[in-house]
């Protein structure tokens, strides 16, 4: 199994792509792309088999990757787009596994006082939450209006209780058919970082991004099928390392229009190399932009829309 060190199934596909020089697609990967425009695109990543699942260390399932660009300096119009687009995706994927009026548990992981970690409970504030309205004022919403109830459980370093144990009490009280789980995700490329989100039926493993991995959330944890809705907020120092090299290749290749040596280095993925340079040291830190606190918020207004349109 390869070190992916990212959460993104369509990344994890490039790197066992470029690492095993695959031009075609991978056996038991199915891929299919939709361009909106020049900032907004979605990439379909179908795992179909345990070939496609042992290449790419990811379940089989249905994979969906919306790249927005620019999110920092988005305007409002192109924040509602990306939204509409999610809340497509997502409906598509709710419709798959329950009803049109079944009832949906959202949850946002994460902790709010670490802006990095903290989109999960900033959305689950923006969440139209309706079980309680439906219980004790029926009247106030339309006839068929799904039960959505929505909660932020904290950390484990906080809490002291595991994640998917706070989640196993509240589906056997309440009997949601879904769970919607919302997290920060870790990336193997700076450009992805805020403006990345992914969309996954398979559940997902809190933590696992940057080696704190926690008990899995999924139906065979939970017993009702989980989608993940991630977003990347941090890289290693590795990857930013190895993004500027990249970059740095392109200029010096730019200058000399030639240089086989340079091909070479920039063909070959120097991430495990300067990984290994780093790690002795503890310089391998997980890091974020300065931008952080605007890209969540960004983000935060793309997301919390989204699923509210979806459900």
């Amino acid at each position: 199994m390869y070190n992916f060190r990212t959460d993104l199934a369509d990344e994890r596909r490039d790197i066992f792509k470029k690492a095993n020089k695959i031009e075609n697609e991978i056996d038991g990967i199915e891929t299919t792309e939709q361009v909106y425009s020049e900032n907004l695109k979605t990439t379909k990543v179908k795992v179909t088999n345990e070939n496609g699942a042992q290449s790419i260390g990811k379940p089989i399932g249905n994979y969906i990757t919306i790249d927005l660009k620019k999110l920092k300096t988005a305007t409002e119009e192109q924040i509602q787009r990306a939204s509409e687009v999610l809340s497509k995706e997502l409906r598509e994927l709710i419709d798959l596994h329950v009803g049109k009026e079944d009832p949906i548990l959202i949850v946002g992981l994460g902790n709010q006082y670490v802006t990095p970690d903290s989109l999960g409970p900033k959305v689950i504030n923006e969440v139209d939450v309706t079980r309680h309205i439906l219980k004790y004022m029926p009247e106030c919403l339309e006839e068929g209006t799904r039960s959505v109830a929505a909660i932020s459980p904290g950390v484990l370093g906080t809490t002291g209780i595991e994640t998917v144990e706070i989640l196993k009490g509240i589906v056997d009280n309440i009997h949601p058919k879904l769970l919607i789980v919302i997290d920060a995700l870790a990336s193997r490329s700076i450009e992805r970082i805020s403006s990345t989100v992914q969309l996954a039926d398979t559940g997902i493993v809190p933590g696992a991004g940057v080696g704190n991995t926690r008990k899995n959330l999924s139906k065979e944890s939970l017993g009702i099928p989980v989608i993940a809705l991630g977003i990347p907020t941090v890289v290693e120092t590795a990857v930013v390392v190895n993004d500027c090299l990249d970059l740095f290749i392109e200029k010096l290749q730019n200058d000399a229009n030639s240089n086989e040596s340079l091909n070479k280095l920039k063909e070959k993925d120097n991430y495990e190399e300067i990984k290994e340079a780093l790690v002795p040291n503890d310089f391998n830190m997980i890091v974020t932009p300065k931008e952080i606190d605007e890209l969540i918020e960004n983000m935060k207004d793309v997301v919390a829309r989204g699923i509210n349109y979806a459900i």
